[in-house]
């Protein structure tokens, strides 16, 4: 035990500086990593949310041009998504460019922004995945559409947003010929979503495709 002391007092004394510059160097990176975050990160976050205010209304307003382009006073999202890409606000604006550009039928537009989002919460994370399909389909991408739509349905299982990505995937899959998948996809609305506005009417499209087999 003391001759493992003492070649660890050795080892320390031969290497006292550095140590010293690795101990300087971690404390150095730690403040930067710190003053980062408290005086440049956190206050575009807070500018960054401040200016998407005036995008977010005309946006709910259906102005979707604005939204995504501003005027004289107030940035669209674009504009803040080149300056604050990197921040949360940044990050929304993506989604929100995504289904502007998805309302005003710009397609290619539409599917690449909302790639982009990266959002976890319930619902922006899987109504993104559902959106791009939506573009997608639209595009003739029926194949990618489908993944989309049940990439969708499985990323949150919740009553809202799931029920509607098994419904298009179904009637995605009806359209590409795929009748026992399209089937798979309705009967899983009517087994697991009751209280969904799509399990009104699933019944007869479990019939077309089950007619179509």
């Amino acid at each position: 035990m003391g001759s493992v002391i003492t070649r660890s007092e050795e080892f320390i004394q031969k290497n006292q500086k550095t140590i010293l510059i690795c101990v300087v160097a971690i404390v150095v990176i730690v403040l930067a990593v710190f003053g980062l975050r408290k005086w440049y990160f956190q206050p575009r976050e807070v500018r960054a949310a401040e200016e998407m205010f005036a995008a977010e209304q005309w946006f709910a307003q259906g102005d979707y041009e604005k939204a995504l382009n501003g005027d004289d006073t107030y940035r669209g999202f674009m504009s803040i998504i080149d300056s604050y890409g990197c921040t949360k606000a940044g990050n929304l604006a993506k989604y929100y460019a995504g289904m502007a550009n998805l309302r005003l039928g710009n397609y290619d537009e539409a599917s690449k922004w909302l790639g982009k989002y990266s959002g976890k919460d319930t619902f922006t994370k899987p109504l993104a995945i559902m959106g791009q399909g939506d573009a997608e389909m639209e595009l003739g991408n029926t194949d990618k559409a489908i993944s989309l739509y049940v990439k969708a349905a499985q990323t949150d299982d919740n009553y809202i947003t799931a029920p509607t990505a098994w419904f298009k995937a179904g009637l995605a899959n009806l359209a590409a010929g795929n009748k026992a998948e399209a089937l798979k996809c309705f009967q899983t609305v009517k087994r697991s979503y009751p209280e969904s506005s799509e399990w009104q009417e699933i019944d007869k499209y479990i019939g077309l495709a089950e007619a179509a087999e």
